[in-house]
């Protein structure tokens, strides 16, 4: 993985397909503990705007295991809050931790850190993306299946930036993709142009038919119908989501051998009823843990 060495991971899409592979392979064996690099000196700040539980708790545990340290640098504590410029705290950062993964808002504010620092800037959830977590999902898919390529992912929910993520990693992977959201809740087009352009020889399709997309699929996953930022919105969007949850109709339509997915944290009995949240088919626990083994071959490759 000495390519990745120093790049910064913005996008899923900034990994080329061979990368990628290689990047789960990794991730694979340090979860078995075949290896253990060691990158004893080395820091990672935390520079989060938004709550979270499994970004901050994986990073902090892969970076303490990889014999590195962590320093949490709250927006709330630091200079950031009181109107410092991002390009400033950028350069001084960049003087003090070696590699910075930040959870924000505005891509466009990732990018500007990524401009002005010269240490590896990672994304650890945009509004626009969320490609940790996709990391995580495509190394359960394929403990799973044993592959990717050839195997269909169907989403099913608000077009948000998982499905974003989603969209991207599958087509890299070459995995059929289909996002199935209300009318008016489709996912960006220009990251759909995206996956297109990335997918050889498979589907990525864009449905507002849930029923259709979940037929024949090996993955069935979701997403809270509403992100953060957008609580204000969450009782009007209940009534529009409501065909679009992933309930036992939809398991039995998908592959027999369907595993299910959600990035939580869940709101059981909206987007994913308990039963199958908790049912044999579901790989939702072990999808979380694997943020953690993703998570430390990223950081190991890009040290």
């Amino acid at each position: 993985m000495a390519g990745l060495r120093g790049r910064d991971f913005l996008s899923i899409a900034d990994l080329q397909s061979n990368e990628l592979a290689e990047l789960l392979a990794l991730a694979a064996e340090l979860k078995i503990k075949k290896q253990q690099p060691s990158f004893e000196r080395k820091t990672l700040g935390l520079l989060f705007r938004k709550a979270s539980t499994r970004t901050r708790v994986s990073f902090s545990v892969a970076m303490h295991q990889l014999g590195g340290h962590v320093i949490d640098l709250d927006p709330n504590v630091t200079q950031v809050s009181r109107g410092e410029p991002i390009e400033d705290t950028a350069r001084v950062l960049s003087r003090y931790v070696d590699a910075l993964a930040i959870r924000t808002f505005d891509q466009a504010e990732l990018e500007t850190f990524a401009q002005y620092c010269q240490i590896p800037i990672i994304n650890a959830l945009t509004d626009l993306e969320h490609p940790c977590q996709a990391l995580a999902d495509l190394l359960t898919v394929q403990e799973n299946f044993g592959t990717l390529a050839g195997l269909t992912l169907t989403y099913i929910g608000d077009g948000n930036n998982v499905a974003h993520s989603l969209m991207l990693v599958g087509a890299l992977a070459g995995m059929n993709v289909r996002i199935a959201t209300p009318p008016g809740f489709a996912p960006n087009q220009a990251i759909a142009d995206h996956a297109l352009k990335l997918a050889k020889n498979t589907e990525v399709l864009i449905t507002q038919d849930p029923e259709a997309a979940a037929k024949d699929a090996h993955i069935l996953y979701t997403d809270v119908w509403a992100s953060m930022g957008q609580e204000s919105e969450a009782s009007d969007r209940l009534p529009i989501f409501q065909a679009y949850q992933i309930n036992q109709n939809l398991v039995d339509l998908a592959d027999p051998e369907v595993i299910v997915l959600h990035c939580l944290p869940a709101h059981r009995g909206e987007e994913i009823t308990t039963e199958v949240m908790e049912g044999k088919r579901s790989r939702i626990w072990d999808q979380a843990e694997n943020r953690l083994h993703a998570q430390k071959a990223l950081l190991a490759s890009l040290l």
